[in-house]
C-alpha cells in the first residue's frame, strides 16, 4: 500500500503506543517495523512532526534525540513527579565534569590530552565511572608509541541531555547545569581526585653556587 492511502490516524496512534510505552528512543528503522506497508522516512518524519504538534499543549512531549524519538515529562512539570519519586540528584565533582567537557567539546582525545588541558593527572576511576555512565567510549587509537586510547562521547549522553547531535551542545559554561537535569538522574560514585601537588621549581642560582664550591 502507498504511503498517501495510508491512514494518517491510524498510523499516530500505532506510534504513540510504541513511543510511550517504550523506556528508550526508537529509530525510524524500528518505528518502520510497526507497520505492514512500505512506509518511506521521509512520510514517517512528517506523521511524527505531526504527531509533536498534536502533542504540544500537553505536560507530555514527543522529542527527537541522538537515537530516535520518544516522549518525555515535559521539564516543568519534573517537581511534580519527583514528590511521587524522590531521586537524590546527581553528585558530580568538578574533576568529572571538566573531564566530559574536554571529551565533549574536543573529541576524540587521548587521556594524556585531557591531562595536558587540565594540567593534573586524570583518575581512573572518572574514566571508568563516564564509560559505566555511557557517557563516553573508546573510538580508536592514536599512532603514536603506547598506541593510547582515543575516547569520545556516546549517544547515550546525547539523549540523556535531550539533544540530537554534538551540534546542539550548549555553552561550555552551560554545559553542568545540562548534565544536572539530564532525564535520568543516575549518580557517578566517583571519589574525590587528589589535588595536584606542585612540582618543585629549578633553581639555578642554587645549583651554581654547589658547583663553585665543588670546583673550589
Amino acid at each position: 500500500m502507498e504511503d498517501t492511502t495510508m491512514d494518517i490516524g491510524q498510523v499516530k496512534k500505532v506510534l504513540e503506543v510504541a513511543l510511550l510505552t517504550t523506556q528508550e528512543p526508537l529509530a525510524l528503522a524500528e518505528l518502520k517495523k510497526l507497520f505492514d506497508e512500505d512506509l518511506s522516512s521521509d512520510a514517517l518524519r512528517r506523521i511524527l512532526e505531526e504527531l509533536r504538534t498534536d502533542w504540544e499543549e500537553r505536560s507530555v512531549e514527543l522529542t527527537q534525540v541522538a537515537s530516535g524519538w520518544r516522549f518525555r515529562a515535559r521539564p516543568e512539570f519534573q517537581r511534580y513527579l519527583d514528590r511521587v519519586n524522590p531521586i537524590r540528584p546527581p553528585r558530580y565533582s568538578r574533576a568529572v565534569m571538566e573531564t566530559l567537557a574536554i571529551i565533549a567539546y574536543r573529541q576524540p582525545v587521548t587521556r594524556g590530552d585531557i591531562e595536558n588541558i587540565r594540567g593534573v593527572t586524570v583518575s581512573t576511576n572518572i574514566i571508568r565511572a563516564l564509560e559505566e555512565r555511557g557517557w563516553i567510549d573508546v573510538v580508536g587509537h592514536r599512532e603514536v608509541p603506547g598506541r593510547p586510547a582515543l575516547y569520545a562521547t556516546t549517544k547515550s549522553l546525547l539523549d540523556d541531555l535531550n539533544l540530537r547531535s554534538l551540534d546542539e551542545l550548549p555553552p561550555l559554561d552551560d554545559l553542568g547545569a545540562l548534565v544536572e537535569t539530564a532525564g535520568e538522574q543516575t549518580e557517578l560514585p566517583v571519589a574525590p581526585e587528589p589535588e595536584a601537588v606542585p612540582q618543585p621549581q629549578p633553581q639555578p642560582e642554587l645549583y651554581e653556587d654547589r658547583r663553585r664550591a665543588a670546583a673550589a
